[in-house]
């Protein structure tokens, strides 16, 4: 089941389930206001048992939405695979503890749209990231039921403004939330066990080019570890999304620095869920 957040030509948003790659089957029409809605109630069972073959609508003819429209909490972990840790050269070698910073969902815009440049800044990169989606809320969540906790994945473009996170002495967060400058989907999948995510490749191409590419296997951080010591500090909660980590292979450390421009494409894969595809745009003041 692939689930996914539209908006039609007459600007209403919906929400639906894909049926193949080119149509989609409206279930706008239940109890759920939308998948943030549904991942609130728990009601992904309930969800699915709505799902037919209608083809309510052609993917060309609408616009795609981050797949949760209202998530709670977007927390990022950085600096979560061997290679992207080696990259700064302080010699302190694997992190004792994760690096951890919030997005907000006006930074997303939804696969097959364009990501927006900023005039202050030309130094737009890209990060390809797998998100997991909170079902089952708690607080010190143990790392042998962390898997549990999984409602759904899907995949993130983390577009950063590489100058904009050097702003300040011990935060990156103004560098990581111009507003559509990330993305997600290309939808969100139900989670049906650690075999989606672990041991999985994660690859980034621009213009068909592979910038990063690493196995899951390889973080840092688990993926079980991240929910366990995120939910030691703060309660997780039902519609939580957690961005868990790039590849080295960033422009900006590739000599020279390769910024993301107009009329490039950028493509994140993991094989066990989907290509998010995007293209770029400088924003129109």
């Amino acid at each position: 089941m692939r689930y996914v957040s539209f908006e039609t030509k007459e600007g209403l948003p919906k929400f639906g389930a894909m049926v193949g790659d080119s149509h989609i089957c409206d279930l706008s029409d239940g109890e759920w206001l939308d998948l943030s809605d549904v991942a609130e109630d728990q009601a992904w069972a309930a969800l699915a048992a709505t799902v037919s073959e209608r083809r309510d609508y052609a993917v060309e003819e609408v616009r795609m939405l981050p797949p949760l429209t209202r998530p709670g909490k977007v927390i990022c972990v950085g600096v979560n695979y061997p290679d992207r840790n080696s990259e700064y050269k302080d010699g302190s070698g694997a992190p004792t503890y994760m690096s951890l910073f919030p997005r907000f969902i006006s930074g997303f815009n939804g696969t097959d749209e364009n990501l927006v440049r900023p005039p202050e800044s030309e130094q737009l990169d890209y990060e390809g990231e797998i998100v997991i989606v909170i079902g089952k809320g708690g607080r010190r969540i143990p790392e042998a039921e962390a898997y549990s906790h999984i409602a759904a994945v899907t995949l993130c473009n983390e577009g950063t403004i590489r100058d904009w996170v050097r702003h300040a002495k011990f935060n990156v967060t103004q560098g990581k939330n111009w507003d559509r400058s990330a993305s997600m989907g290309p939808w969100l999948m139900p989670f049906s066990g650690p075999e989606m995510i672990h041991g999985v490749s994660l690859e980034t191409r621009v213009n068909g080019e592979v910038r990063q590419q690493d196995n899951t296997a390889n973080m840092v951080f688990s993926f079980t570890k991240i929910i366990n010591y995120i939910s030691t500090f703060t309660t997780l909660d039902p519609g939580d999304m957690i961005v868990t980590g790039t590849p080295t292979g960033a422009g900006a450390r590739l000599d020279p620095p390769q910024w993301l421009k107009p009329g490039d494409v950028v493509e994140v894969e993991v094989p066990t869920i989907g290509v998010l595809r995007n293209g770029i745009e400088d924003e129109s003041l």
